[in-house]
């Protein structure tokens, strides 16, 4: 038997086993995007798990592998501030043993509590350490004075072999496989277990935040590489490091085949899923289709699945949402404008503005010493190219003024 073949089978007997616990997720072809981008375009839709996520496959064949070799074990341990600890406290309270998660100290509460309703009695949870690297270490020198089982987030075989599931789920729903899969990454686990399985029957494509883009880095390295800075925007798919697990699959994949999806354009995903298919997608769940745009050459006239990987959205959120996807679709802007200390100067600038131009911030320090004052003024308008039309009319007036909108040290201490 072929090392894919094996791959095959085991990865068959962890979706048949989960089948005891939760039922698979739908496989939806969605018109809209099929329309938009002519193809044939499916959605799994792992964000319908019940915990909203794929992780807890990952966990569910980790934990059956142990108890499958060590009935007795009662002790699993993990480090997660989202999606995998609520994976591993759902299977935690199914397979009836102990479970301690760690969480960083400034975890969201909601997350938390998530993690405590998928647990029940079953699990404990520990608040340790400002960032999630202190966390990881706290969780494994509990396991080392405990004797618990440490269950990765991805960079562990039988994970990459629960996650691998998807792709059995995928297979039988649309008989066979597609054309085309595209496959957020993070970790790696889910990319590993997929490609795995299909092998070079299918031709794949990988997203990454643009803010942590572990999987080129290691692509262009030749080996597993940390990343000096990550953004943590896009959280379930915000890895400083590839998996070494699976890195030893994705290795072969060209570097043509990484995507590097922008934040504040994942943002704009996020509203479009939200308001045209009613459909809610955390930002690492949004990648796969937020990156449709820059492949569509590719993808016209095949049959494509796009993996929406999560769906734990905290909608306290979604201002921040909307805010960045304007800013990223150029129709709303920040300016500090230099305003005379004199009678009428604010009703000049108001004239100047566009009957489709609205102002939503304006802040104004006067003082007494100086000719000019400085306004921090924000304006949302209908179409980005309104902004053209404003900005002549500011210099025809000679008014000073600086865009702020894109200057993130600035935009992040006064917007």
């Amino acid at each position: 038997m072929s090392s894919q073949q094996d791959f095959h089978t085991r990865a068959r007997a962890a979706e048949r086993a989960m089948r005891q616990v939760f039922p698979e997720t739908p496989l939806q072809r969605n018109v809209h995007l099929s329309e938009r981008f002519g193809c044939d375009l499916y959605l799994k839709r792992e964000d319908l798990s019940p915990v909203r996520s794929y992780k807890l496959r990952g966990a569910f064949n980790a934990m059956r592998k142990v108890l499958d070799v060590a009935p007795a074990s009662r002790l699993f341990v993990c480090a997660s501030a989202g999606n995998h600890a609520q994976g591993v406290a759902f299977m935690c309270q199914h397979f009836g043993v102990q479970g301690v998660i760690f969480m960083p100290v400034t975890t969201p509460q909601q997350k938390i509590q998530k993690t405590r309703i998928f647990g029940g009695g079953a699990v404990e949870i520990r608040l340790t350490g400002d960032y999630f690297d202190d966390t990881l270490a706290e969780a494994q020198r509990f396991c080392t004075t405990e004797g618990g089982h440490f269950l990765a987030p991805f960079d562990d075989e039988d994970v990459i072999e629960g996650q691998a599931s998807v792709a059995v789920e995928i297979a039988d729903q649309i008989g066979g496989a597609p054309d085309h899969i595209i496959l957020p990454v993070g970790g790696g686990g889910l990319s590993a277990g997929v490609c795995q399985y299909f092998g070079d029957a299918v031709h794949y494509s990988f997203v990454e935040p643009e803010g942590g883009t572990s999987l080129a880095a290691a692509i262009r390295a030749g080996a597993p590489v940390t990343l000096d800075r990550v953004d943590s925007f896009v959280d379930g798919a915000a890895v400083a490091r590839i998996g070494k697990a699976p890195f030893k699959t994705l290795k072969k994949f060209d570097i043509s085949n990484v995507y590097a999806a922008p934040e504040d354009r994942i943002c704009t995903t996020i509203l479009e899923m939200l308001n045209v298919e009613g459909i809610v997608l955390e930002p690492a769940g949004a990648l796969a289709i937020d990156v449709l745009a820059d492949m569509a050459s590719q993808i016209a006239g095949k049959r494509v699945v796009c993996i929406t990987s999560g769906g734990n959205f905290d909608f306290e959120r979604l201002p921040e949402v909307k805010e960045r996807a304007q800013r990223f679709s150029g129709v709303k802007k920040y300016f500090i404008l230099r305003l005379p200390q004199r009678p009428g100067a604010l009703k000049e600038f108001l004239n100047i503005l566009g009957p489709e131009d609205d102002i939503a911030r304006f802040e104004y320090l006067k003082k007494s010493a100086r000719n000019f004052g400085s306004v921090l003024i924000g304006i949302e308008t209908s179409k980005r190219e309104n902004f053209d039309t404003l900005l002549t009319r500011l210099d025809e007036a000679g008014f000073t003024y600086r865009d702020i909108t894109n200057d993130n040290i600035l935009a992040e201490f006064l917007i």
